[in-house]
């Protein structure tokens, strides 16, 4: 059996008991990062034997997960926080699981796309999901201009190196929109910031950013039509 589940953004107490209970039973856990994974282990006592499992020895790692669970063993799938599949590559592990009908379930929890959607104040009732943005400011606007006229919120990944170009770009091409910015959502330093892209960026210039984050957009609106 395959088990996909969900660890904490952060706070540690996040983590479900059946989360807890599952690694503490299958033979394996494959982690996106094991050191990362360990600490999480080391702080519940959980002494499962790990393997890495990561973009770059996803191919090989993939043939050699799939002979375990044919063989009858069940592994934990895991990402450094959250849940897997999202933004990782874990989805190719699961996807593989499926092409051979090897049984798996889903053991769900936190999921930073979704805490900061529910921190946003942002509609919440339809929203789209982009993972990373493009890291070369051309890639990142292109991609963003695909968005001018998307109504959903949308939500997206980003490193605290490229926010402050982020925030430029946005401005640039979607214009005085509402966005909120998030980071270490359940952390110490939870901070929730909401404004326009232009305030943001001001306010990121005087305190340089960290930590994780993750961006929304409020969708479209033609002010023709909009109440």
């Amino acid at each position: 059996m395959l088990y996909i589940v969900s660890t904490p953004i952060g706070n540690m107490q996040d983590i479900t008991l059946r989360a807890l209970d599952v690694l503490k039973t299958v033979d394996l856990i494959a982690a996106e990062d094991t050191r990362h994974t360990k600490n999480l282990l080391t702080h519940f006592q959980i002494n499962t034997p790990l393997t890495s499992y990561f973009e770059h020895n996803e191919l090989k790692k993939s043939e050699y997960l799939l002979g375990l669970l044919q063989d009858g063993k069940n592994v934990a799938l895991v990402t450094d926080a959250g849940t897997p599949g999202i933004s990782d590559p874990g989805y190719r592990l699961v996807n593989l699981a499926k092409e051979h009908q090897v049984p798996m379930t889903v053991v769900p929890g936190p999921c930073a796309l979704i805490a900061a959607l529910s921190l946003s104040a942002l509609p919440t009732d339809s929203f789209t999901f982009i993972g990373f943005l493009p890291v070369k400011s051309n890639g990142r606007q292109k991609k963003l201009s695909e968005f001018k006229n998307e109504t959903r919120t949308i939500i997206f990944y980003e490193s605290p190196h490229r926010i402050l170009k982020t925030l430029e770009d946005i401005a640039e091409v979607l214009g005085d929109r509402d966005v909120v910015v998030t980071r270490e959502i359940t952390k110490k330093f939870e901070e929730v910031r909401r404004g326009k892209a232009v305030e943001l960026l001001e306010h990121f210039e005087k305190h340089p950013p960290k930590g994780e984050f993750v961006m929304l957009l409020k969708g479209y609106e033609d002010v023709d039509t909009a109440d």
